[in-house]
């Protein structure tokens, strides 16, 4: 999972150093919420639905010229529940998805654009506990355990720009999270929206 986090990052950095080239950027916050099938068992132990709660997080894309016209580019975000939930009703937990994805942008009108993207990244899921506490060589402290999940992503959204290049954009995500356990389900899907800016393009 880091190596696979740390080659992400490096194509990350890499596409942003052709920013010269870029047509097009947007950057944006997100806010919606999580939804999953509900609780079920496995061998009698219950494994809780993973869904509810409010989602916070921020995203940003850059579209490049040669390609398709200056529709095609990549993407990334990271999405995080904005509050602690409770494990099965007992341990404090936090869901947090993070992933490096090919878009597909176009804006149609002054007023209207859609989006299409697919991907991979990650999982983690945080589990908290005043009794655990792990420091790095650094003195850095965490009160938590992680447990990490590869994973695969869809989604696409809709922009409305209702000023110049600020965006309004209803936005929905499928994950694909591998060997997710600790979970009722694999694939919960992520909704809600986007308030952000474009750079550069025009319509």
């Amino acid at each position: 999972m880091r190596k696979l986090f740390a080659v992400a990052v490096t194509c990350w950095i890499c596409s942003f150093a052709a920013l010269a080239r870029a047509q097009q950027i947007d950057v944006a916050f997100a806010g919606g919420s999580l939804a999953s099938p509900g609780n079920s068992f496995s061998g009698g132990t219950l494994l809780p639905a993973e869904g509810g709660g409010a989602f916070v997080g921020f995203n940003g894309d850059v579209l490049f010229k040669p390609l398709f016209n200056g529709n095609l580019g990549v993407q990334a975000e990271v999405n995080w529940k904005g509050s602690q939930g409770l494990y099965a009703g007992q341990v404090p937990d936090r869901p947090l998805f993070y992933d490096f994805n090919a878009i597909y942008a176009r804006r149609f009108t002054k007023y209207f654009g859609a989006e299409a993207l697919a991907g991979i990244g990650g999982e983690s899921i945080r589990f908290y506990s005043n009794s655990y506490t792990s420091c790095d060589f650094y003195g850095n402290c965490t009160n938590y355990l992680s447990s990490n999940h590869f994973m695969g992503d869809f989604g696409g959204g809709l922009r409305f720009y209702p000023y110049g290049n600020f965006f309004v954009r209803p936005e929905i995500r499928l994950y694909l999270i591998n060997n997710n356990a600790e979970f009722s389900s694999s694939h919960p899907v992520r909704y809600g929206f986007s308030i952000g800016y474009t750079f550069g393009g025009s319509k």
